[in-house]
């Protein structure tokens, strides 16, 4: 008998589904299967650059993966954006309040879903020797801009309106994005930019400057992110989990941002090397846009006031309930 022992051992390991044990044991009653990663898209409205500082951090730091999201961030021009979100072809982009009102005007079914920039960020910038100090000041001076359209031109003339001053009292000139070469090369005597940028590149060369920051003279509800009426309706919890994971993005690049800067080289790595000194003062700046005591939300009261000078100004001809412009339901506290 005991010679027989091995062979019969051996024929027992040998009987398909015999009694050799599983390598890896079943997974317990009740236990879910994990869901596949939900793939999003978020059209940014420009190019890669360390002011989507919260987006690359919310990656990163896996805050997207945390609410089971895959996302995919899609660079193009903002006035586009709008056209495509509404239209339905992309859930989610960046854009500015100006150009969601413009939306709403022509009927697209837009909805702002968290604010991102508590500061409209666009400024009139001058070299410090011409004494360009206040919006008076740009009386009689040619002022540059980079494009009649868009948030530049929008601030620029509703700087212009809440002051007082008659768009023919300022010889304005279409430069392109040429601020800091026109300003330097004595092209313009000033010239409208967004605060974080060309006065950044311009105290990083050494120049110093004045800057008309416009948010100190009208409150113009300025970048976040949007979706539209269908997302909402049909998706509420993606939505959700979205917003969650960029606010989430958004305070820890307010609170940590030595570390930001470091996660934004993996998606912008040109903002190093020798770029490291004035990407992180463009950062800094951001952030100074960007604080809050209540991150996310947006206040009835701006959306009342851009709409109101946007019509006064004749970019809008009909004025629609701010309420379907944008919402706070979205936003949670930390």
């Amino acid at each position: 008998m005991k010679k027989l022992l091995p062979l019969l051992l051996a024929i027992v390991l040998l009987m398909p589904g015999g009694c050799a044990v599983p390598s890896t044991p079943p997974p317990p009653t009740g236990t879910p299967t994990p869901q596949a990663a939900i793939p999003i898209t978020v059209a940014m409205g420009y190019i890669p650059n360390v002011q989507f500082a919260p987006f690359y951090v919310a990656v990163e730091k896996g805050y997207f993966a945390d609410e089971n999201l895959e996302v995919n961030f899609d660079y193009g021009w903002e006035t586009d954006l709008l056209k495509l979100v509404g239209s339905g072809e992309l859930r989610f982009a960046v854009a500015s309040g100006d150009q969601v009102i413009l939306a709403r005007s022509q009927g697209l079914p837009v909805v702002y879903i968290l604010n991102w920039y508590r500061k409209f960020p666009v400024c009139v910038v001058s070299l410090e020797e011409k004494g360009l100090r206040k919006p008076q000041d740009l009386i009689g001076k040619t002022v540059g801009i980079p494009a009649l359209y868009g948030a530049s031109y929008i601030g620029w003339r509703a700087l212009l309106h809440v002051e007082g001053i008659d768009e023919a009292e300022v010889n304005l000139q279409n430069i392109g994005y040429t601020q800091v070469a026109s300003l330097t090369e004595g092209q313009v005597d000033a010239a409208v930019c967004y605060i974080m940028n060309e006065p950044v590149q311009l105290r990083q060369a050494g120049q110093e400057v004045n800057v008309i920051a416009i948010s100190d003279y009208v409150n113009l509800v300025s970048n976040g992110l949007i979706t539209n009426e269908q997302t909402i309706a049909e998706e509420p919890a993606l939505v959700q989990s979205l917003v969650r994971a960029v606010l989430r993005g958004l305070r820890y690049t307010i609170d940590h941002p030595e570390e930001a800067f470091e996660i934004c080289l993996k998606h912008v790595p040109e903002a190093g090397g020798e770029n490291a000194a004035q990407q992180k003062a463009v950062l800094r700046e951001s952030i100074e846009l960007w604080r809050a005591d209540d991150l996310g939300r947006s206040d009835p009261a701006a959306w009342e006031a851009s709409q109101r000078f946007m019509s006064e100004l004749g970019f809008v001809d009909t004025e629609t309930d701010i309420e379907q412009m944008f919402t706070n339901r979205f936003i949670v506290e930390p």
